[in-house]
């Protein structure tokens, strides 16, 4: 029997590259000088794409594919795949949930600790001999940070990795509330049905809403200045969900306490005025770059292609919206 062909559209893995090649018909799509040309001669051949939450899929790269049955991204993000393409053309698209809540919480600790304690600023200031000249005229002690424990900690978002957040907070004995668009069955911790309300309670607002055009800029001049001067912005979802411009005004006015940030709206493009600033912790988009994960994530893209090509259906399907 022949091997489905499948479409690769970035750099994987090396030992996923290997595991599909074994499995089915690969063709590299990142590696070809002309993408357009190639799938106008060539699209029609296709019945799996292979990518990532950031590089996505779009209506023109779906629509090059007409007999294309079935995507597998990397990653949990949405907002660069058109599910609605996809859904209209009954096209299964899956992701990679579960496997990487456990690393984006750990992250989010960390940039909180990060941010309140200010851990790289220490550094730096270690670093640049500042800490040898301390308490000499020319130069000032490093100055005091915010307690996490027993803080009040608001999660904007409250799915696998807020729920996850949330527990994480228990060895915090922190409190801690949430904001969605609707209540969470079940969920042990307070609904706050106004995102406003819940900034303003917050100690730190843990972001990690998905991401697309409902949500972005939620995090807004609004919410940042109900957050307040002594309150921490944390985003771990995607940077469209925040107001960027909106943020960099909130921390160089220091209408907010600090940030810590692992993703932005035009990565890897960020604001000349955050690298400025020793009240926010910015990271390169790592929450779940650790071997474990990310190999965990290589190994649920390939059983979802395995699963969808042998039963029919997906392992972690995507919540597609309904065709029109």
């Amino acid at each position: 029997m022949d091997k489905p062909r499948l479409l690769q559209n970035l750099k994987l893995l090396p030992a996923l590259e290997a595991r599909l090649a074994q499995t089915f018909d690969v063709h590299r799509l990142h590696e070809e000088p002309d993408r357009a040309a190639f799938l106008a001669a060539h699209g029609g051949e296709f019945e799996g794409l292979v990518t990532s939450a950031a590089v996505g899929a779009d209506a023109a790269l779906i629509g090059a594919l007409p007999k294309l049955r079935v995507i597998s991204s990397f990653g949990v993000g949405l907002d660069k795949l058109d599910l609605a393409a996809a859904a209209q053309r009954g096209i299964a698209v899956g992701t990679t949930p579960d496997v990487l809540n456990d690393c984006v919480a750990d992250l989010a600790f960390g940039l909180m600790l990060d941010a309140a304690r200010g851990m790289s600023a220490a550094d730096r200031y270690v670093r640049s001999g500042a800490w040898r000249g301390a308490g000499s005229p020319a130069t000032a002690p490093f100055p005091l940070g915010r307690k996490v424990s027993g803080a009040r900690l608001g999660i904007v978002g409250l799915g696998r990795i807020g729920s996850t957040v949330a527990g994480r907070a228990l060895g915090f004995e922190m409190s801690v509330r949430y904001h969605n668009r609707r209540p969470v069955p079940g969920a042990p911790w307070p609904y706050e049905p106004s995102l406003l309300a819940l900034a303003a309670w917050a100690d730190y607002l843990v972001v990690i809403a998905a991401g697309g055009a409902g949500t972005r800029h939620l995090i807004n001049a609004e919410v940042l200045d109900a957050l307040g001067p002594r309150g921490f912005l944390i985003n771990v979802s995607r940077g469209s969900v925040v107001d960027e411009a909106a943020l960099v005004s909130a921390l160089v006015g220091k209408r907010i306490a600090g940030a810590g940030l692992d993703v932005f709206e035009n990565e890897p493009e960020v604001p000349a005025e955050l690298m400025a600033l020793d009240n926010v912790v910015l990271l390169p988009h790592i929450a779940s770059a650790t071997v474990e994960t990310r190999q965990a994530m290589a190994d649920r893209v390939f059983d979802n292609l395995e699963s969808f090509f042998s039963t029919g259906r997906l392992l972690s399907p995507a919540p597609l919206p309904v065709a029109p």
